[in-house]
């Protein structure tokens, strides 16, 4: 069993010929990822670093099986590319563009609504299944395979806590980025209800940040769900000034339950072992695993 992408998994890249898409689609075949092509419109029929390029993401699913792709369409288009991707029937839609303005969004989480589509981001750097697929713009080498799962709001935060990880001589079985953004497709909840559910996930980190209540929702959800598996929690934005927006669109905080403080406090209420520093995440992860 894996989280959302696999060695099996079927990836196409939608803007596969620009810039960004040709940088990290090079990347993850590199990685070892399933690539079965790309969408280009207008360049349907050409072969680009070796895979067929398609004209729309129906003919990617109708020719090559594709059912799980990854964005990299400039913020005007990138709304409808995940919409085309969930009217062909793609299963996971990750969006790495950042930029997209919030009404285009609100559109999308309409749309995919009753649709077997699961959307992660956008403005996130993908997901990663250690050793088997990168579907997105983490550097791989970083990741290595293991019983940890991984949920953030921050890209870079992502990397460091896979990091400390790896560092205590554990590793990675997936680590999820959901991005910052104020209205995003997977949430944190969701996020760490697919590893509870995870039979080769043995612990769970999960970085939040201030703004919003996606964190609280989540820790309320773990204890409801009896706490099965551990849960280690960092909240970033400890130092923020008070209604600064930090970093992503979605980190304001709007009131007292937003602060990164009274974050750290609900994680704490609900069964969490939290940490102070991302430095310390690895090492509190070893330490929790040791105990079970």
């Amino acid at each position: 069993m894996s989280v959302l992408v696999n060695k099996d998994s079927k990836i196409i890249v939608q803007g596969f010929t620009g810039s960004e898409g040709t940088f990290h689609a090079s990347q993850m075949i590199d990685y070892g990822t399933n690539v079965v092509g790309g969408v280009t419109p207008g360049k349907g029929g050409q072969t680009h670093l070796d895979k067929p390029v398609f004209n729309t993401v129906a003919d990617s699913v109708k020719e090559v099986g594709a059912d799980t792709s990854i964005i990299f369409v400039p913020p005007a288009f990138a709304a409808d590319a995940i919409m085309e991707s969930a009217e062909a029937g793609i299963k996971v839609i990750i969006c790495i563009t950042e930029g997209i303005p919030t009404a285009d969004m609100v559109k999308v989480k309409s749309y995919l609504e009753g649709r077997d589509s699961r959307l992660v981001g956008p403005n996130c750097p993908g997901v990663i299944t250690s050793d088997e697929a990168k579907v997105g713009i983490m550097p791989g080498f970083v990741f290595k395979k293991g019983r940890v799962g991984v949920v953030s709001k921050s890209g870079t935060l992502t990397y460091e806590a896979a990091d400390q990880v790896v560092k205590q001589g554990l590793g990675i079985s997936t680590a999820i980025g959901i991005g910052g953004d104020p209205i995003i497709g997977t949430t944190t909840k969701e996020a760490v209800e697919m590893f509870m559910n995870d039979d080769e996930t043995d612990a769970i980190v999960m970085i939040g940040e201030i703004g919003g209540q996606l964190e609280a929702e989540a820790a309320r959800w773990i204890k409801a769900d009896g706490n099965r598996k551990p849960v280690i929690g960092f909240i970033a934005g400890q130092t923020a000034p008070k209604g600064r927006t930090m970093g992503h669109a979605g980190a304001i905080v709007g009131g007292k339950d937003d602060t990164a403080q009274a974050k750290m406090e609900i994680l704490k209420e609900n069964g969490i072992h939290v940490v102070e520093s991302p430095a310390e995440i690895g090492k509190k992860v070893a330490e929790v695993l040791s105990k079970k």
